[in-house]
């Protein structure tokens, strides 16, 4: 039988969840941005002693720093010719509107390797220029000698026929260059956001191809050997490393997108089908909406680059456990988005020499020292305060005082977030409960709750790990387009189903090959409609109704909509997802009657701007139906529980703490 490992890899912390012949089996590795496998491998050698096969489910930033830091690989672009600047026209927006010296977005693609060549199509699809194939052979010795590694091959309306871009593919490939084209990555119209797409796969995917070799030949040394190493993707789902390896621009939001579909599947099971999800790490927050099911979007950027390829809805904010402290130019506390991540780490880890959110914690009595990450990792909270006293001197604040000033802040970009995934969206975030997760994001629940009214904050028994976890409960999913761009009046359901047919033959056949027959696939199917004149559109699902859903979704989300004026279908989506076989949560001990918990220490603290006294537990020690009152910490293996004055705190029956106002 065999073993299966979720692997998150985070800025701080490496998340491991086995699911293996002793259950569910939890563990963290601080990270080692040097090499990220190295810290994957040190964990595998803690979880696993056995030779038993082993499927592993990974979640990498890789494709994601590689962007944001600009180190990914030296591209060319191959367009058609007088359109070689569509990325550096963009859509002519202004990032900062009253700036008249804003600096441009730097390209990806140098100019000296952007190309224009002979051809032409309509917007139909019919060839009106044949491909000038000794244009493209000049090409490729010109991208040879200026050092090119990967080419984006993007060309005027492919989307509607690719035999072009296909023809300039293998000529370039003959002549020993590896390439990329739009109408494998994202066959829809928008020239800007198809070529960016394409050239962020281009940029990423020789080094996710390296990465994942690399991890694929350290799981062949001796240990339990790999029968299986998937990814996860932005969509929620996880495909083959080899499908990885070929369009890493799917990985890019692999590991929050993990942690919503955990965060899901622990809110079902604890009955509570809608939940913002919440997930504070130690570099950043990602929140997104879940209203019974996962919310997703087309519309995502990585740093200054549209991504238009289905992922979930998240939002990201650079305030972590991690984020640092400091003064800017105005004399202003401001807390990251830099952040100390796992080299120097915070103070308080005895490395760095910033303070950072987690160090404020540890400051206000809100960790206990003696039980950091289960008692595993030792925490020096004199030299966090010797680090703060210089801080605080320099703001003219007492060290209690500004601990509380830089939570307050990181909690405020924090609360800006949630509104964006729940207000901005038409919804009332009081009708939600806060599903708080990462290492830091239960000690934050409780306060960013009361600041939206919400009543209920749940945190998950393995809450510092869920993203791993989520790999585990997440299926292969494959996601296909196509464009149409006619009236709705013109289309009837039969047209609709006969655009998606040969993308539903080609999901079916693509899932046989990852090993799943007919009755463990699902198939979905859905549409972009718009009001005619609009620029942007809304995805439904494939019904018959699908004009009336149109107008009531249109209504929710910009208050307002005309049933008179009428639509068009830009695009035919298909969703195709193997299902997998799925961990059940654990249930923990239980007793016949809830039982008042009892803590293991009480501290002075501060909550609430008040000096208080702090109850201690250790989550170990809890059983189903324990309860207390706040302030308490709740102490575990991988992540801590502040339960702030007022609430109330109950352990379900799977370990979940449950907090209520």
């Amino acid at each position: 039988m065999h073993s299966r490992l979720g692997i998150d890899t985070g800025g701080t912390f490496t998340d491991f969840v086995h699911l293996g012949p002793h259950g569910l089996v939890v563990h963290k590795q601080r990270s080692t941005p040097d090499d990220p496998a190295r810290a994957i491998l040190e964990g595998i050698r803690h979880l696993t002693g056995d030779d038993a096969p082993l499927d592993v489910v990974h979640g990498s930033t890789v494709a994601t720093n590689a962007v944001l830091e600009r180190t990914g690989a030296k591209v060319a672009l191959v367009a058609t010719r007088g359109f070689e600047d569509v990325l550096k026209i963009g859509r002519q927006t202004r990032p900062e509107l009253y700036n008249v010296f804003v600096e441009p977005r730097p390209p990806l693609v140098e100019a000296e390797l952007t190309f224009g060549v002979d051809e032409r199509l309509d917007a139909s699809g019919a060839i009106l220029q044949n491909v000038n194939e000794d244009d493209v052979n000049q090409i490729a010795r010109l991208i040879h000698v200026r050092g090119a590694t990967m080419v984006a091959v993007c060309l005027l309306h492919s989307y509607a026929n690719p035999a072009h871009e296909q023809q300039v593919a293998a000529i370039l490939r003959k002549s020993g260059l590896s390439v990329c084209t739009s109408s494998e990555v994202l066959p829809e119209y928008r020239e800007f956001e198809r070529w960016s797409t394409t050239v962020v796969n281009a940029y990423v995917t020789p080094l996710m191809d390296r990465y994942l070799a690399k991890l694929e030949q350290a799981l062949r040394t001796p240990g339990p050997p790999a029968s299986r190493l998937s990814i996860m993707q932005s969509n929620g789902g996880c495909i083959s490393a080899s499908a990885a390896r070929a369009q890493a621009v799917r990985t890019v939001l692999s590991g929050p997108a993990a942690g919503v579909v955990g965060a899901s599947s622990v809110a079902h099971a604890a009955g509570f089908p809608r939940v913002i999800s919440f997930d504070m790490g130690g570099t950043s927050t990602d929140v997104s909406l879940i209203d019974d099911e996962i919310g997703t979007t087309t519309d995502s950027k990585i740093g200054d680059f549209p991504v238009r390829l289905p992922v979930i809805d998240i939002h990201t904010v650079g305030a972590g456990g991690g984020s640092i402290a400091y003064l800017d130019t105005g004399g202003a506390l401001r807390v990251g988005p830099r952040s100390a991540g796992a080299s120097p780490g915070p103070v308080c880890y005895g490395v760095g020499n910033e303070l950072t959110v987690t160090d404020a914690n540890l400051l206000l009595g809100r960790l206990d020292p003696d039980y950091f990450l289960g008692g595993r990792m030792a925490i020096d909270g004199e030299r966090t305060q010797r680090v703060a006293e210089a801080l605080a001197n320099d703001v003219g604040l007492s060290v209690p005082e500004l601990a509380e000033g830089i939570i307050r802040v990181a909690n405020a970009n924090m609360e800006r977030a949630i509104r964006v995934v729940s207000v901005e969206r038409g919804h009332d975030p009081r009708d939600f409960a806060l599903l708080a997760f990462g290492g830091a994001g239960g000690m934050h629940a409780c306060e960013i709750a009361e600041q939206l009214q919400i009543s209920t904050v749940i945190v998950p028994r393995h809450a510092g790990v869920l993203s791993a976890f989520g790999m585990l409960v997440a299926d292969v999913t494959k996601d296909y387009s196509a464009s149409v761009l006619k009236p709705s009046t013109s289309l009837t359901m039969k047209d609709l189903e006969a655009a998606c047919a040969p993308l539903v033959e080609t999901a079916r056949t693509e899932l046989e090959m990852e090993g799943f027959p007919p009755g463990r696939q699902v198939i979905t199917r859905s549409l972009d409609v718009r009001y005619i004149g609009q620029s942007f559109e809304i995805t439904l699902p494939l019904e018959a109704d699908y004009r009336e859903a149109f107008d009531q979704q249109h209504g929710k989300t910009y208050g307002y909509s005309n049933s008179a004026r009428p639509t068009e279908v830009v695009n035919v989506r298909v969703s195709a997802a193997g299902v997998t076989d799925k961990p059940s949560l654990p249930a923990i001990k239980r007793v016949r009657r809830a039982t008042k918990a009892t803590p293991t220490a009480v501290r002075p603290g501060r909550l609430g701007g008040k000096n208080v006294r702090i109850s201690f537990f250790r989550w170990d020690d809890l059983t189903s139906g324990a309860s207390g009152l706040g302030p308490a910490v709740i102490a575990g293996g991988e992540a801590t529980v502040v339960v702030s004055p007022g609430w109330r705190f109950t352990v379900d029956g799977h370990g979940n703490v449950v907090g209520t106002r």
